[in-house]
């Protein structure tokens, strides 16, 4: 770590929790996020300003004037670009000093395992079942840890699944593949600005505490928060036995 770093990141290194062995843990470190919209947008800019090493950021979507209401990693002069690249230009105006590439386009099958495989976590900020599952079932594969988000009109989610614990339940062992569970959009129920900003944090947070190797990760549990009268209830969840996705590991 040279002086520019030792300063810039000096109030990480002050925490014990973290120090200069955590921070360099951060430095040398890869995250992979899923979607570059409301959760996305706070995860990236603060993996960014801590000083993850590499960022790889999917999306295929472009920047529309609605997503400025909440996605504040992207700016009125960026409609019309490409969500990754929009990305891409904030993160490197906070921290040009780390690497940050882009992926325009929604990943599946062989090309998101070899993302997932290359990266050291994976933040997943996605708004359908279908990709969450997808994204899910690659951690699974790669034993890689998991930060879920999710969250729309006053209602937020977050959890962890460190698939490289034999304990640790998966994305599938909460909401099965064939379940019930039907994709809400915010485009059709709406979505209230800051709910998303708090829960990208909190992924960033729990992605930055496991790089680090620091503190208690959300591993096991279920947060779920209600903004409208601002309740928080975290739930405690038990991997599935029978889960057709993760049983086998």
């Amino acid at each position: 770590m040279n002086d520019d770093q030792l300063l810039r990141y000096s109030r990480h290194i002050l925490l014990p929790e973290i120090g200069i062995e955590g921070q360099q843990r951060l430095l040398d470190a890869h995250a992979l996020l899923i979607g570059a919209g409301g959760l996305g947008s706070p995860a990236a800019l603060y993996l960014a300003a801590a000083g993850v090493g590499t960022i790889t950021l999917c999306d295929g979507d472009v920047v529309d004037l609605t997503n400025l209401q909440r996605q504040i990693v992207h700016r009125e002069a960026a409609i019309g670009m490409r969500k990754v690249e929009s990305a891409r230009d904030t993160l490197l105006s906070i921290n040009p000093r780390i690497n940050v590439q882009t992926v325009a386009e929604r990943v599946s099958g062989d090309a998101l395992d070899r993302l997932v495989q290359a990266a050291d976590i994976v933040l997943d900020g996605s708004d359908n079942f279908a990709t969450r599952h997808a994204v899910n079932r690659a951690c699974v594969k790669s034993r890689k840890p998991l930060v879920s988000g999710a969250g729309i009109r006053f209602d937020g989610q977050l959890a962890v699944f460190d698939l490289s614990d034999a304990e640790s339940p998966c994305y599938a062992c909460l909401f099965p593949e064939d379940g019930e569970n039907e994709d809400v959009r915010c485009a059709v129920m709406g979505v209230f600005a800051p709910l998303v900003g708090i829960i990208g944090s909190m992924q960033a947070a729990e992605a930055l505490k496991i790089l680090a190797g620091t503190g208690d990760p959300m591993t096991g549990r279920l947060l779920l928060l209600d903004l409208l009268h601002m309740d928080v209830r975290t739930v405690r969840l038990k991997r599935d036995l029978a889960c057709p996705v993760c049983a086998g590991r």
